[in-house]
C-alpha cells in the first residue's frame, strides 16, 4: 500500500479499494475469489472471530493465498501477533494504543495500518508513531460512525496535509466517489458489498466503476 506522491506537481496515485471481509467463515474463500476476481483490490481486512489462537491462525493461513496472489495484502483485524504465523502481510489496529502496542511485532517486515480515530490529533500520532497508513469513519466496537460529512471533511484535511496514505471508510456504494474527491488513497469497502443483492462479484465491479468514475473527473 504506498504512499501518495510528495511533489504537489505529481498527481497522486490512483485510489484503490480496501475490502474488510465479513466475520462469518462459511464459504469465505470462495467469497472473497470473485470479489478479488472482479476488480483491483489493494487489501483484504480479515476479522478474526474464532475463540482460540489455532483456530484464528488456520482460518487466516487458508485465505492467505487467495488474497495475495491476486496482489492484494492480507491483513488482520487487531492479532498483530498473530500476523507472521499466519502468513498475512500486516494488521489494522484500533487506536494510537493498540498501534504502538503492535508496532514491535509488525515492523519492519509488515504493514501496520490504523483506525478508530476519534481526533485530528490521534490521526497525527497514529502517523508519528510509525503506521502506514490510517483509516477515517469506520464504525466502532458498536457499529456507530462519524456523519459521512465528518468522514469526508478529515479525508479532505489529511490529503491536502500528511503523505502517510488514508483510507475512507464508506458505508454504502454511493459514498465511493466522494470519499475519492476528498482524496482518500484507498476506499474501504465491507457490507454494502457482501450484503448487495447482485452477488459479491457485481458488487464489488461496481464499486471500482464508481471509484475510476471519480479519479476520471478528480
Amino acid at each position: 500500500m504506498a504512499s501518495r506522491e510528495s511533489s504537489a506537481e505529481s498527481r497522486r496515485p490512483a485510489a484503490r479499494l480496501y475490502l474488510l471481509a465479513p466475520p462469518d467463515p462459511a464459504g469465505l474463500k470462495d467469497r472473497l475469489a470473485a470479489a478479488l476476481a472482479a476488480a483491483d483490490i489493494a487489501a483484504v481486512l480479515l476479522p478474526l472471530p474464532q475463540p482460540d489462537e489455532r483456530a484464528r491462525i488456520d482460518h487466516a493461513k487458508a485465505l492467505a493465498a487467495t488474497v495475495q496472489d491476486k496482489g492484494a495484502a492480507l491483513l488482520l483485524d487487531g492479532h498483530a501477533d498473530l500476523a507472521a504465523r499466519a502468513g498475512a502481510d500486516g494488521a489494522h489496529l484500533g487506536g494510537v494504543e493498540a498501534l504502538t502496542t503492535a508496532l514491535p511485532t509488525l515492523k519492519p517486515a509488515r504493514i501496520a495500518g490504523c483506525g478508530r480515530l476519534a481526533t485530528r490529533h490521534e490521526a497525527m500520532l497514529a502517523a508519528e508513531a510509525g503506521a502506514d497508513y490510517v483509516m477515517f469513519g469506520e464504525p466502532d466496537t458498536t457499529g456507530r460512525r462519524p456523519s459521512f460529512d465528518a468522514v469526508v471533511e478529515r479525508v479532505a484535511w489529511w490529503a491536502e496535509l500528511f503523505e502517510i496514505p488514508c483510507v475512507g471508510f464508506a458505508a454504502s456504494l454511493d459514498e465511493v466517489k466522494p470519499l475519492v474527491a476528498a482524496g482518500a488513497d484507498f476506499v474501504a469497502i465491507g457490507d454494502c458489498i457482501f450484503a448487495d443483492a447482485r452477488g459479491d462479484a457485481a458488487a464489488v465491479a461496481e464499486a471500482a466503476r464508481r471509484l475510476a468514475v471519480a479519479e476520471t473527473v478528480a
